[in-house]
């Protein structure tokens, strides 16, 4: 006759380590953000021009510049040469170029928070009045503003989308690069602030 094995043993609910709410590997978000946030980064300003309301009315209001600070970006491949910047899904950028290919990034300078800062408001209605009184050309390959004072400036088109839990990876060809400003140094994110190096 076959015998039941006993049952292990229950350990106590002290002994059981607790698992934060919305990560069954154990991981919060208050502890993902305080781990990442020891990571500096640059700062940098996505930039991209809206398509034109009616582009066979030569009458028609022109497309709206839009710009949004980024600290996630990154060099991707010198051959082809290649970009990242990770945006939230669903936020206007993500929403803009998903049907906007070209797009442009200004590295900003330490002395440039006060722009980062700017275009890192949330809940704005439109980007017009942030631009009026910031320098900046408009890119000859995209038609995206770029930042006048800024440590590098690459205008791209749109090669790769990838979407990556609540965000999405736009990989991008670089189609031009310049260097506005050989002074300064760049401005830096670094457990929730702005700094500069040194």
């Amino acid at each position: 006759m076959l015998k039941t094995p006993p049952a292990a043993p229950v350990p106590p609910a002290s002994l059981v380590p607790a698992v934060p709410a919305g990560h069954p590997e154990g991981v919060s978000h208050d502890e993902f953000r305080a781990a990442l946030s020891r990571l500096a980064s640059g700062v940098v300003l996505l930039t991209a021009t809206e398509p034109d309301l009616d582009p066979d009315d030569p009458a028609a209001p022109t497309g709206e510049y839009a710009g949004m600070t980024a600290t996630a970006f990154m060099s991707v491949s010198l051959d082809p040469p290649l970009v990242l910047v990770s945006l939230r899904n669903n936020s206007r950028m993500d929403d803009l170029l998903d049907e906007q290919p070209l797009w442009a990034v200004s590295v900003l300078a330490e002395s440039q928070s006060h722009i980062a800062g700017r275009f890192a408001m949330k809940g704005r209605l439109s980007d017009r009045l942030l631009f009026e009184d910031i320098p900046y050309v408009r890119g000859e390959r995209t038609g995206a503003p770029l930042v006048g004072g800024a440590l590098a400036t690459l205008e791209c088109r749109t090669e790769q989308r990838v979407v990556a839990g609540d965000h999405t990876l736009v990989i991008g060809r670089v189609l031009s690069a310049a260097l506005p400003s050989v002074e300064g140094g760049p401005l830096m994110y670094f457990r929730g602030r702005y700094r500069h190096l040194g």
